[in-house]
């Protein structure tokens, strides 16, 4: 058995559950993609482009073309200086007759040797641009620059224009043939050819420099195994496998960013791993059934060698292969941020979150998949002993239950909410105690907005709430935070008592009846004392737990009149304990 599971809760609802068929669909772009900046309550917030779109053709011809057109001008600005009678009405033909011969030649001979001089600069640059580019991110990076067209074609065509002057300087004369269809060729076919590699030598360079960008790097691997995706019915089993190698690259160019504190392209790595399962949900409908078997090579990829024959049966054409690959894609890249680089952590999970609402899965599978994920998030933050991103996982985990609430999903939620108990429970005992304060304030927020939406599982919800507080016996060094998870009980009350919910109210009264007098007055003249609605920390969740809505507070005495031999407010001294 795996130690990190042995505390496994028996309260613990079973993942197999499966809910109602899903009526909200979502998409992903296939193209460009867009950039988010992670925020843990808003997953819409600061939306941004990348600012490398990729290697435009069209700013490359025109830069050429600029270049050409000045070249032009200033010819024939020099020659109008120099008197040489060049207009635009003289004949090119009958002016280039008129070329001395042996010194075009010449001039011709000199210009393999500037021409091959070029290309060594070309070569050198490039190599030792895209060797550090593959260095920093991806090998593959070289691998897609070898077979970029545009690269194959320039520097050929810089070999055949060196190769056109050596071979014309070397074996034509001075005089010309009587049988020549075009007089002087051999001077004006190697002249443009010349012309042409010294004009597009700087388009080329910002062409190169473009396309080792990471973020152009990371749309071509995308496009890569989305084409591969398409193109299964013909090649069979070797497209799955480049789609798996094109995986793996992203995910080795989001740790190779990592580890240079890149965190911009690792987020850009999670938005096209989002992207592409996306666009596969798209299109998976006309796909066979043999690209959803985990068997042949696919087996052996060493993120399913090890993977049980029941659980490879229970993958299929929802939450199968290709999102167990990405999710799991999710999680290692979530595992090596704790303790730093939090919100890449916190952007996967919001990431995680929206999959989970936009998979149109009749069956719940990539729903319950997901839900899966949300618990390894949550038990790698446990083990990390990594508390602020655990706080960033639960505000997401809360958030989906709420949207799943919203379209009529209320067991899956009331699923979350159980497991949002158990891993606060676990945090609990592994001496992470804000951790069950959290998750607390969390199920308050989320039964808050059942009874709103008069949700059928607010009082499963409710039931879950009033057990968060009995991992254990407490001690009394462990009573602070339970006190705290009391609060947020009271808290709850209140809301529920503004909205005329006085039955669940009186079933949060009926479960703090046991507790000390002293202990509910402190939790009362906290809540009354409170006037800070944020921490005074900067978070990006920014909520202050202890504080009591204005809309709520008339109803903070009516629940604790409830409550026999409670000490005056007057009598607690200080019951905030905050930084004045």
């Amino acid at each position: 058995m795996d130690p990190t599971q042995r505390d496994r809760g028996p309260g613990l609802l079973p993942l197999s559950r499966r809910g109602r068929r899903a009526d909200h669909a979502g998409s992903h772009r296939l193209g460009r993609f867009t950039l988010v900046v992670p925020s843990p309550n808003n997953d819409d917030a600061g939306r941004t482009t990348p600012s490398a779109p990729g290697p435009r053709l069209g700013g490359a011809g025109l830069a050429a073309g600029t270049l050409l057109l000045t070249a032009a001008l200033l010819y024939l600005f020099v020659s109008w200086l120099e008197g040489f009678g060049f207009s635009l009405e003289t004949n090119p033909a009958r002016w280039l007759a008129g070329v001395d011969r042996s010194a075009a030649l010449d001039a011709v001979g000199n210009a393999a040797e500037v021409i091959s001089a070029l290309l060594a600069i070309v070569i050198t640059v490039v190599a030792i641009v895209v060797e550090l580019a593959a260095t920093r991110y991806t090998h593959r990076i070289t691998e897609l620059f070898i077979r970029e067209p545009i690269n194959v074609i320039v520097l050929s065509f810089f070999v055949l224009t060196t190769v056109l002057c050596l071979w014309i300087a070397a074996t034509f004369g001075s005089e010309i043939s009587p049988a020549a269809l075009l007089p002087q060729a051999a001077l004006w076919l190697p002249l443009l050819m010349l012309t042409a590699c010294l004009v597009i030598l700087l388009p080329y360079f910002a062409f190169v420099f473009a396309f080792v960008s990471p973020l152009n790097t990371i749309r071509r691997l995308k496009a890569q195994a989305l084409a591969s995706i398409g193109r299964y019915a013909k090649r069979g089993d070797p497209a799955r496998m480049e789609i798996l190698e094109a995986i793996e690259e992203l995910a080795d160019l989001a740790r190779g960013s990592l580890q240079h504190k890149d965190r911009t392209i690792a987020m850009a790595v999670t938005d096209a791993f989002a992207d592409l399962l996306g666009e596969f949900w798209r299109i998976r409908d006309e796909l066979p059934d043999a690209f959803f078997a985990l068997d042949g090579a696919l087996a052996r990829d060493p993120d399913f060698v090890a993977v049980d024959p029941s659980v490879r049966n229970q993958l299929g054409r929802h939450g199968g292969w290709l999102e167990v690959k990405i999710l799991r894609q999710f999680l290692e890249l979530f595992s090596n941020n704790l303790g730093h680089a939090r919100d890449v952590g916190s952007f996967l999970a919001i990431k995680t979150r929206n999959l989970a609402i936009e998979s149109n899965d009749p069956d719940r599978e990539t729903l319950t998949l997901c839900l899966k994920f949300f618990n390894s998030y949550m038990r790698a933050a446990i083990n990390g002993r990594d508390l602020r991103l655990a706080y960033y996982v639960l505000d997401q985990y809360r958030q989906l239950a709420e949207e799943l609430i919203a379209r009529g999903d209320s067991q899956e939620a009331v699923e979350i909410a159980n497991f949002m108990r158990y891993y606060g429970q676990i945090g609990y005992s592994a001496d992470l105690k804000f951790l069950l304060e959290t998750v607390a304030f969390d199920l308050s927020r989320l039964i808050e907005f059942s009874e709103h939406a008069q949700s059928p599982a607010t009082d499963e919800l409710l039931a879950i709430f009033l057990e968060v507080d009995r991992p254990e016996e407490p001690g009394s060094a462990e009573e602070d935070r339970l006190l705290a998870v009391r609060r947020v009980q009271a808290q709850l009350a209140t809301a529920l008592l503004s909205r005329g919910d006085t039955a669940r109210a009186h079933r949060i009264r009926q479960d703090m009846a046991e507790e000390r007098p002293e202990r509910l007055a402190l939790i009362r003249a906290e809540l009354a004392g409170e006037t800070r609605s944020s921490y005074w920390e900067f978070t990006d969740r920014g909520v202050n737990f202890a504080y009591l809505p204005l809309q709520h507070r008339p109803y903070l005495d009516e629940f604790f009149a409830g409550f026999d031999g409670l000490p005056s407010v007057a009598a607690i001294k200080d019951p905030t304990r905050r930084p004045s």
